[in-house]
């Protein structure tokens, strides 16, 4: 499974060069150097945390952001990722995950989640599409 989530998570790094001309930014980002304050009002980070790499819940994680891309997409989710406790990211800085954690922010952000285990798309849609905002979204987008 390391080996499929590898050769998965090393196909995204080409087109992550496409995101930097100012486009869509790319689903997936380490969120080493990230700061929620440059996605606010464009953005939802969901932000996964990880002791390692390997952490099985971690893979598990992401396994089913890649398989739901297109429902995360739709809601402007972008996934922030940091694995390596010891860097002390801004992100962990400020959302002080202890081990596993997935952390959903909100486009005005602020917390909206925090979950100690993996979540499906499925579950972090029907949160999103409970958000005030969310539900703004859909209107103008249904012409309303």
């Amino acid at each position: 499974m390391r080996a499929i989530l590898s050769v998965v998570l090393a196909g995204f790094l080409p087109v992550a060069a496409l995101a930097a001309d100012g486009s869509t930014p790319e689903l997936i980002q380490p969120g080493y150097d990230a700061a929620l304050a440059d996605f606010q009002w464009t953005h939802r980070p969901v932000v996964v945390f990880a002791d390692s790499p390997e952490d099985p819940r971690f893979e598990e994680q992401m396994e089913r952001l890649m398989q739901g891309e297109d429902a995360l997409r739709a809601r402007d989710v972008v996934v922030l990722t940091d694995t390596d406790p010891a860097a002390k990211s801004a992100l962990r800085k400020k959302l002080r995950p202890r081990g596993f954690m997935l952390v959903l922010v909100g486009k005005d952000g602020g917390v909206k989640l925090r979950k100690p285990h993996p979540w499906t798309v499925r579950e972090l849609s029907r949160t999103i599409d409970k958000f005030p905002d969310r539900q703004r979204e859909v209107e103008e987008r249904r012409g309303g």
